[in-house]
């Protein structure tokens, strides 16, 4: 174990929420209530819990209201990244915060999965733990798939003995990714201007042996549809 963690945090606010249609069309995903709480703040009490001093928001689909949610936080503190003129993307509204992060290694998060931690370590401290700025680019949270709830893909990562780990190639991958990862701030400034996904940057590490994986102990519940959302209320309500 590690004394590190990171200071900052991205927390990706901004999408259209289509597949969460009809509970979108007039609330952004990320201030959806499970089980009586939005989903952007199990996210924000997660990075408070684990020291995270810094989030980060992106806006774009029905900014005004995140916005009005997040303004009396203070811990985290919040900075709004505002993507109304144009949707960037994962990676894309990254490279757009890029100057509103502290130094070091960040956290980057989803909204639209919540994670049951077990026994073991916090999934924050989870990543922290591992994170090797010598060897690694980006550092992602993995998930075995019977570990999921509201999932119906085939997997996204395998991963070898050393937690290097590898987009899926074929029919099926035992690893999810949980959305949450530790990235470097270099590895960020290699992307584009403009929109353009996270995979992009992923690839580019993989490519130099620098993309690798830590596997989660608890249960993830993705709520990307109204199907995974009645899973999740029935999960935790």
């Amino acid at each position: 174990m590690t004394n590190f963690m990171p200071q900052s945090a991205m927390v990706l606010a901004a999408g259209l929420g289509t597949r969460m249609r009809p509970l979108t069309d007039d609330c952004p995903k990320p201030l959806i209530k499970v089980a009586g709480k939005a989903m952007i703040d199990y996210a924000l009490d997660r990075f408070a819990d684990a020291g995270v001093e810094r989030a980060v928001v992106n806006v774009h689909y029905l900014a005004d209201q995140v916005e009005r949610h997040v303004e009396g936080r203070t811990t985290p503190e919040i900075i709004i990244s505002d993507e109304r003129d144009a949707l960037l993307e994962t990676g894309g509204g990254l490279k757009k915060a890029r100057g509103l992060f502290r130094d070091g290694p960040i956290f980057c998060t989803n909204t639209d999965a919540i994670m049951i931690d077990s026994d073991g370590p916090d999934a924050c401290s989870a990543l922290a733990s591992v994170w090797d700025s010598v060897q690694m680019d980006a550092l992602l949270l993995l998930v075995p798939i019977e570990r999921t709830s509201g999932y119906d893909g085939k997997g996204d990562f395998n991963r070898s003995v050393d937690g290097q780990i590898q987009l899926r190639k074929k029919d099926t991958a035992p690893f999810v990714f949980t959305g949450l990862q530790i990235i470097s701030q270099e590895l960020i400034d290699e992307g584009s201007e403009g929109a353009f996904s996270t995979r992009v940057l992923w690839e580019r590490a993989a490519s130099r042996g620098r993309l690798f994986g830590t596997i989660y102990d608890g249960d993830w519940l993705h709520v990307g549809d109204p199907d995974g959302f009645e899973k999740a209320e029935r999960r935790l309500g």
